[in-house]
């Protein structure tokens, strides 16, 4: 669900001085007042117009911090502004705002210069998200908030980690990030692994330097190598100033590539040439650029598998995989709900401006029993929707498996005899669990996009759930 708010200072962007100007390029009246009124909470002191041409009278006289340009605009374009005027993308970062629906929007505004893009719609949440994303990418100072703000956030979210498998993990942290040497993150979608990075990157040598995070999934493949190694001029149609790559922009700190297991195989050879000899050249260049870059990689996927199977590099495999912090799914880490599900909510409850409560204790227990199939991002977005919506029942009427009538047995818990504590909740989570897809898969007559979409996880996950639990349409009944 997203939610158009921006009428509440966020609690994570930092107090910027009023001479930082930021240009913000939007048509929609409303829309506009709405973001700068938000970044002037923020202390920007945002300069606004309503069309390219508005916008090409303030280029050029001000010092801006970065721009917030739409691509559609009446007349000119958003990208034909970038085009029209470079001295945008040659002093301070862009963001572009792009429709839902247009995905080529977005190459051809990145080719233009833009450093990165919001679609709409779009939250405070998200425009804070992007800002915080242009550090190390900054030309000018005072975009990034201040590195003690961002440490502060950090020790707060690693103090919530209390479960005995995390504090091995920081344990682990603590001792990779002495040695300069690449680790790889393991675990599933929504476990915590860019945590796990940023508190690596914050107890290492590099920490005052730059920390670059690359989604490898997020980004069209087209523009992925321009991204990571950046590209010269006329390198390719529209690339009409030379820009550098995020490898060049962490010189000196680290860079964090999440989903290393989606790069295309092309990549995959170039990267693996940047880990050896610590140097690359730009799209389109002739020279080689060296870099002196800690490297730390995350994924969801079993590499291992994914090379056994032709799609990795088993080379680049042995490179990323010098030190492995596999991070357990929230299910084997219960006891970090209660603490997560706090923080949560007083983070949204400022976010959405409304009041900070406590959750109901049925609703915490709710949270103690449901096995999370995504983690802590789907424990996250389940109380983002209960604070939006005010409704502190959700848990009990979506997430408490239904009634199960027991089977008869000739003594009691004659079927867990001989089982420890631990095998027999492992039992009934799963079977519980078993009996919700079953029912939910019935309700939607065995249409699984919708029953994935009814119980809020990912198509792929309820394929592997129907085929882990030996669950059939043609024994439904029994």
């Amino acid at each position: 669900m997203k939610v158009s708010s921006f009428d509440s200072a966020s609690p994570f962007a930092a107090p910027a001085p009023a001479a930082r100007q930021v240009l913000v390029v939007e048509s929609d009246p409303d829309q506009r007042r709405r973001v700068t009124g938000q970044l002037e909470n923020w202390g920007y002191t945002p300069l606004s117009a309503g069309s390219a041409e508005e916008a090409l009278a303030l280029t050029g006289r001000n010092r801006l911090v970065f721009s917030l340009i739409a691509i559609r605009l009446p007349g000119m374009s958003g990208i034909e502004l970038l085009r029209r005027a470079p001295e945008l993308t040659e002093e301070a970062p862009v963001i572009m705002v792009a429709d839902a629906a247009h995905s080529g929007q977005i190459v051809e505004a990145i080719q233009a210069g833009a450093d990165d893009f919001l679609r709409r719609p779009y939250t405070a949440e998200d425009l804070d998200h992007a800002i915080r994303s242009l550090a190390g990418r900054t030309r000018r100072e005072g975009v990034a908030p201040a590195a003690d703000d961002d440490g502060e956030r950090l020790h707060r979210e690693l103090g919530l980690l209390v479960s005995p498998q995390m504090r091995e993990i920081q344990g682990i942290v603590e001792q990779a990030a002495r040695a300069d040497v690449t680790v790889l993150v393991c675990g599933e979608t929504g476990v915590g692994k860019e945590l796990v990075a940023r508190s690596i990157h914050a107890h290492s040598p590099r920490r005052r330097a730059a920390f670059i995070k690359v989604n490898c999934a997020a980004m069209p493949r087209e523009l992925l190598e321009s991204e990571l190694f950046g590209h010269e001029r006329g390198a390719f149609t529209g690339a009409h100033q030379r820009k550098p790559g995020r490898f060049e922009l962490a010189d000196g700190g680290t860079i964090f590539l999440d989903e290393i297991g989606e790069l295309h195989p092309a990549l995959q050879a170039k990267l693996l040439h940047v880990l050896q000899d610590g140097e690359f050249s730009r799209v389109g260049g002739r020279n080689n650029i060296r870099v002196d870059v800690r490297t730390i990689c995350a994924t969801n996927r079993d590499l291992a598998r994914e090379v056994a199977a032709g799609r990795f590099r088993e080379d680049l495999f042995y490179r990323l995989n010098v030190i492995n912090i596999l991070v357990p799914p929230l299910r084997e880490r219960r006891d970090e709900i209660p603490g997560l599900a706090g923080y949560f909510v007083q983070r949204y409850a400022r976010v959405y401006n409304v009041p900070e409560r406590e959750l109901p204790p049925e609703a915490l227990q709710a949270f103690l029993t449901y096995h999370w199939p995504g983690n802590i991002r789907e424990l996250e977005n389940f109380i983002k929707r209960m604070i939006v919506l005010q409704d502190w029942t959700l848990p009990r009427t979506l997430l408490a498996p239904p009634a199960v009538p027991a089977a008869p047995v000739t003594e009691p818990f004659a079927a867990t005899r001989g089982l420890s504590l631990k095998e027999i909740s492992r039992r009934a989570v799963f079977e519980a669990e078993r009996e919700v897809i079953r029912r939910a898969l019935e309700q939607c007559r065995w249409n699984r996009v919708k029953t994935a979409k009814m119980l809020r996880i990912s198509y792929r996950a309820l394929l592997y759930k129907i085929k882990d639990m030996g669950l059939r349409q043609d024994s439904a009944a029994s």
